[in-house]
């Protein structure tokens, strides 16, 4: 297993961390900074936010983990009608630019959702056009947007950028996980014996993998402009509006 912990002076990638459904930042930093060992967490920047939206219902983690609670946008039981979508993505934007710049996203679940999807809307122009380009993906429990409408932007064309995804073996969004990862070119793959949650990083399998995905990042983090100077030249960009 690789140095994970990174060179002398080396620039950990800044990564915004978007949360499960109906769960919050914090909930998602004890899931992903008490589960995974300290020298992974300490090779990523990590900022960890919260959804726009208050819960609307029932969390699943209510009596788990302590309120409030948060959701980055409403949808219909089928997946395929979406409420508050285009508020949302102009509220990662701000953040983005109030917290950035950023190297890339994690996301869980509704987080990871929202995360896969991003970087094919924003090659698109359709959305994040005023902060720089999304550059690596870290998917935990993903699956694709099922309506046309973004589906058919998001997915146009193969994501090509670093991307690092965890499937669970018990875990209900498994096939569309499967199916999120035919969209990405050369991804790296985590598998892992649970469900729908965070894992813990204890075998030399995924250890392994993350290790090389952490590697790839800092060879080429150390061969980019800056991140302050990718965020100038974005600032410079026109903004387009998203029509989704």
């Amino acid at each position: 297993m690789g140095s994970l912990a990174g060179g002398v002076g080396a620039r950990r990638p800044r990564f915004l961390c978007l949360h499960g459904f109906r769960t919050s930042g914090e909930i998602m930093r004890k899931q992903v900074v008490g589960k995974w060992p300290a020298e992974v967490t300490a090779s990523l920047d990590l900022v960890f936010a919260d959804a726009p939206f208050p819960a609307e219902g029932k969390s699943d983690v209510d009596g788990i983990f302590d309120p409030p609670y948060y959701e980055w946008f409403q949808f219909d039981k089928g997946f395929t009608e979406y409420r508050n979508f285009d508020k949302c993505l102009a509220y990662i934007e701000e953040l983005m630019i109030k917290e950035g710049p950023f190297d890339g996203l994690m996301g869980f679940s509704q987080g990871s959702i929202l995360s896969g999807a991003l970087p094919g809307l924003q090659e698109q122009g359709l959305a994040l056009t005023r902060v720089p380009k999304i550059k690596y993906l870290i998917i935990i429990g993903g699956a694709k947007f099922r309506s046309p409408a973004i589906a058919d932007k998001a997915y146009a064309n193969m994501i090509k950028i670093p991307s690092l995804h965890f499937l669970g073996d018990n875990d209900f969004l498994k096939p569309h996980g499967e199916q999120l990862i035919e969209s990405f070119v050369d991804p790296f793959i985590i598998r892992h014996p649970k469900g729908h949650t965070v894992p813990r990083l204890v075998d030399e399998t995924s250890l392994e993998v993350m290790s090389r995905f952490l590697d790839k990042m800092e060879k080429e983090i150390s061969e980019l402009p800056s991140v302050k100077a990718e965020a100038e030249a974005a600032a410079d960009v026109d903004e387009k509006e998203v029509c989704i």
